[in-house]
């Protein structure tokens, strides 16, 4: 165990080769020399001081788009059809986006208080169906889970958290929110909203989150913009549940009241995933204009009156490990421009570890606006990388699923080229760093080709990066190796090797060394 965490690969020879096939040319017949990396002596807590580690790092970056569920706009395809097909279109969705260079994806698992997961808490989703409460004969958050995990891409479950049904009409199964809680059901535009005032459905959604994080390794739980509803020709009707918070002493005006009822619900959320599930991360998606004149020159929706949404606070409270304001401007549009508005969110954060990602509309871009427009929105946000800015989601996955105007084949080839992952969960000392990779083998063929064979992940890891060294001495990310993935072919050069835990953070660089 003395001599250095090195494998040189070494020219083919008759002899070695005689030695290997006579001892096992049953099973090895193409392998010629196979040698394992040194761990090093005095393998601990430092990793060992003979370890042959380096530090290595590059440049982090969020790649996802908005896969949603509601009405089938992206998934399923045909509610009608069958398991098999259903579960199929599923995993060839996940490739495709993972195809496209997307490390991240954010699934609609809830769109109406609904589950597209197997949950005791609520009913099968109708959008998979087409009758809410039927089983669909699969799990798609499980099969989503098992596919984009084998590609080292997040899964992240998205869910409403207090839109009831999105049509009154709907037949709710007998276990539907807003049966069980039927007081707190509010009829209002055509849709049914669950009150946020009450405090049952605040603590409804907790014991929901809880138990996605529970049962599934997801990577994130994840909340779009649907808090109060947006505005219609009359007023939400919470007047009932108001009054009540007044009878008991409450002193705040309605308005406060309101952003005080979301802003319970991100907090309870923010507590209950710290105490269960560290590593996965929280993050919202709000209406991408805080407050007209914020920053100056903006105008729009006050989202902070009409919706009662205050992301600022969530940040500023550490409730969030991230926000994705959804920017559906192109730089052009000066009151809404893409290029003022993402500055100043990314502004919001202050360097802990918290961050921003810019919510793209994917569909204009692609119908109206043009890829030009969308590659400068990608420039505005590398622009802003080390001010805050840490990636993109497009809304939605369908022009990506299907290649419109060749915007997956451009991303691919182009912006989205060189692998990345996303930015570490925020540092939390019970989800430490894993360790560094052990056990690697090299393995040469007849041909004189190099395979690296990588040992099994442990628990709580989910892919290994690896890192080739270029001509000024540094490292830059090669590729990811996610746990069903082929042995990655080395060519001669200096690589280093990290294991990345489930949250995102990576381990020092295990030295490989090919001749």
């Amino acid at each position: 165990m003395g001599r250095p965490a090195r494998v040189a690969v070494v020219a083919l020879v008759v002899a070695a080769w005689t030695a290997v096939a006579a001892c096992r040319s049953e099973i090895l017949d193409d392998v010629v020399f196979v040698d394992r990396v040194d761990p090093g002596e005095g393998e601990g807590e430092d990793e060992g001081e003979g370890a042959d580690l380096v530090d290595v790092a590059h440049p982090r970056m969020l790649r996802g788009a908005w896969v949603a569920t509601v009405y089938g706009i992206n998934y399923p395809s045909n509610p009608q059809a069958s398991a098999a097909a259903k579960e199929a279109e599923l995993r060839g969705l996940v490739a495709t986006l993972a195809d496209a260079g997307l490390n991240a994806i954010f699934l609609q698992v809830r769109p109406e208080s609904d589950a597209l997961y197997a949950s005791s808490l609520e009913p099968w989703s109708r959008f998979l169906s087409g009758t809410q409460g039927r089983d669909p004969g699969f799990d798609p958050l499980a099969v989503a889970l098992d596919e984009a995990h084998a590609r080292h891409v997040e899964l992240h479950a998205w869910l409403n958290p207090y839109r009831g049904l999105t049509s009154s009409s709907t037949a709710a199964a007998s276990n539907h929110v807003t049966r069980t809680l039927a007081a707190h059901a509010v009829p209002y535009d055509g849709m049914v909203w669950m009150d946020p005032g009450a405090p049952a459905v605040r603590d409804h959604v907790v014991a929901v989150v809880q138990d996605i994080v529970e049962r599934y390794p997801v990577d994130g739980i994840h909340f779009d913009d649907y808090f109060y509803p947006y505005p219609a020709d009359v007023a939400f009707p919470d007047d009932a549940s108001y009054d009540r918070y007044v009878a008991a002493g409450g002193a705040l005006g309605k308005g406060d009241w309101r952003r005080d009822n979301v802003n319970a619900l991100i907090r309870d959320v923010a507590a209950a995933l710290g105490d269960a599930a560290p590593h996965v991360r929280f993050g919202v998606s709000p209406f991408g204009i805080y407050r007209p004149g914020q920053p100056p020159g903006i105008r729009g929706l006050d989202a902070y009156e009409a919706i009662s949404c205050d992301p600022v606070t969530w940040l500023d409270n550490d409730w969030i490990d991230y926000l994705a304001p959804q920017l559906y401007w192109p730089t052009t549009q000066a009151a809404q421009a893409f290029g003022t508005l993402l500055p100043w969110w990314a502004s919001l954060t202050d360097g802990d570890g918290r961050f921003v990602v810019a919510g793209l509309n994917l569909n204009a871009a692609v119908a109206d606006w043009g890829l030009p427009e969308l590659f400068d929105q990608l420039e505005v946000v590398a622009a802003h990388a080390d001010a805050g800015a840490s990636g993109v989601i497009a809304y939605h996955a369908g022009p990506l699923l299907g290649d419109a105007a060749g915007v997956a084949t451009a991303l691919a080839t182009d912006r989205f080229a060189r692998p990345a992952l996303p930015p570490p969960v925020v540092a939390d000392p019970r989800v430490p760093a894993p360790p560094a990779a052990a056990d690697l083998a090299v393995v040469v063929g007849r041909d004189g080709s190099a395979t690296l064979s990588l040992p099994p992940l442990g628990a709580g890891d989910k892919a290994f990066a690896m890192y080739a060294q270029s001509d000024d001495g540094s490292f830059v990310l090669d590729r990811l190796v996610g746990p069903l993935q082929a042995a990655p072919t080395l060519g001669p050069g200096r690589y280093a090797v990290t294991v990345v835990g489930d949250n995102d953070r990576e381990s020092r660089g295990r030295v490989v060394v090919v001749e």
